[in-house]
């Protein structure tokens, strides 16, 4: 596990403890000097512009082509002249990733992992519902936290994503949304079939509706990026999303939530809650002995009266560790506290992890105890189940996959 330190911005910064390994035959270990077009925001684009000699005008242009027509190339962008489009292809990228495995789920669900130039790689997730078209999507490779049930911080905090590496996973979603294609040179697992167009429930010709920061890592502690990434998701010249259509999940850095709180951007707040008490949280969440129940509470106070928007707690259903009676009566006091909501979660069991998925009855009578004491709690559907959908679980197979074929090969020479 790489060890990692908080700096004073309140960023984690990772301390590298081993060689990342690339995964998939994608692997770009160079990338030149070429500047991510995604880290950019118009202003800053428009600067490089004029300083290069070039009309202001022409940022937007480009942004358009990449934001809303979904342009992979500079060659696509026929409204600007060939040798301006020949200059910026020798000086920017549009997409730095690459698909490593892309799973497909029964449901509809779409999962891929990308994996970047250096070789690590991360995770994100169409998930449509209706008319809605949600993209979950990362923020680090791995996680700092140490969840006792997730995978995404069995192998702890690699590194932190950037913000052009953050945008670039919910453009890859809006694009299937929006086309209903990705990438198909990819990889393909259990049930997308290589070189076929990903179509999930009439995706095709939707729009993406939404995008949560539920994916690996904890936002907060990566707040730079994440905060400039989130800008581009909302800016008309970005993928022109509401603030009230994005999310972020954190498990609670009370400072950075009061921080947040004064962007003047007042997105979805979900506080990551998982037990009723703070004995049982520290137990399942490592991370949360580091700030006590109250504080964080006290910052979601803060964060409704700044942003207006209630807060959301979330819930996962351990079957035998937090999904009893008494548990449900807990959080029903506990919700008390601040304006809020519950999303109950019932579990996605990860391989080795000892913990189990409860009963869809016992969710159930654990919803109902919370709502006869006046608690607006939801019970959220289960989805991708069958292509391990859970946070985390794609790259860790994949991960744990490559180590054996490594190890065969060196038996076997």
């Amino acid at each position: 596990m790489s060890g990692h330190y908080t700096d004073g911005a309140g960023d984690v910064k990772t301390r590298p403890s081993h060689t990342v390994t690339p995964i998939g035959d994608g692997y770009n270990p160079d990338m030149g000097e070429r500047t991510h077009l995604l880290d950019l925001d118009l202003a800053a684009l428009e600067d490089r512009f004029e300083a290069d000699g070039l009309p202001r005008y022409r940022a937007r242009q480009v942004l358009e082509w990449v934001y809303h027509k979904f342009a992979r190339s500079f060659d696509e962008m026929t409204n600007l002249p060939l040798e301006l489009r020949t200059k910026l292809a020798g000086v920017y990228h549009i997409r730095t990733s690459t698909v490593a495995r892309r799973a497909g789920a029964s449901d509809g669900v779409v999962k891929w992992l990308l994996q970047w130039p250096d070789g690590a790689a991360c995770e994100c997730v169409l998930i449509p519902d209706g008319d809605r078209r949600t993209a979950c999507i990362s923020s680090q490779v791995g996680c700092p936290v140490g969840c006792v049930f997730c995978a995404s911080g069995l192998d702890g905090l690699e590194r932190n994503l950037t913000c052009g590496q953050i945008v670039e996973q919910a453009l890859l979603v809006a694009r299937v949304c929006a086309l209903g294609d990705d990438d198909p040179a990819s990889p393909a697992d259990d049930g997308v079939t290589r070189g076929a167009a990903v179509t999930t429930d009439d995706a095709a010709t939707a729009r993406l509706s939404n995008v949560v920061f539920m994916g690996a890592g904890e936002p907060l502690a990566n707040y730079g990026p994440v905060l400039r990434a989130i800008r581009t998701l909302h800016a008309d010249w970005g993928l022109g999303l509401g603030a009230r259509r994005i999310t972020l999940s954190t498990v609670g850095l009370p400072s950075q939530i009061r921080r947040l709180a004064d962007e003047n951007l007042p997105i979805n707040l979900a506080l990551s809650l998982h037990a009723p008490n703070e004995a049982l949280r520290r137990r399942i969440i490592p991370w949360a002995a580091l700030t006590p129940l109250s504080e964080l509470i006290d910052a979601c106070r803060h964060y409704f009266e700044r942003s207006g928007r209630e807060i959301t707690l979330e819930y996962i259903l351990l079957g035998g560790v937090n999904d009893g009676a008494s548990h449900a009566e807990e959080l029903a006091r506990f919700t008390r506290q601040v304006r809020c909501n519950v999303n109950l979660i019932r579990y996605n069991p990860v391989d080795p992890l000892p913990y189990a998925r409860p009963t869809a009855e016992a969710a159930k009578r654990f919803q109902e105890v919370l709502r006869a004491r006046g608690v607006n709690a939801h019970l959220r559907r289960s989805r991708g189940l069958d292509i391990d959908a859970a946070c985390g679980q794609l790259r860790r197979r994949t991960l744990t996959a490559q180590r054996v074929q490594v190890t065969v090969a060196r038996e076997e020479s």
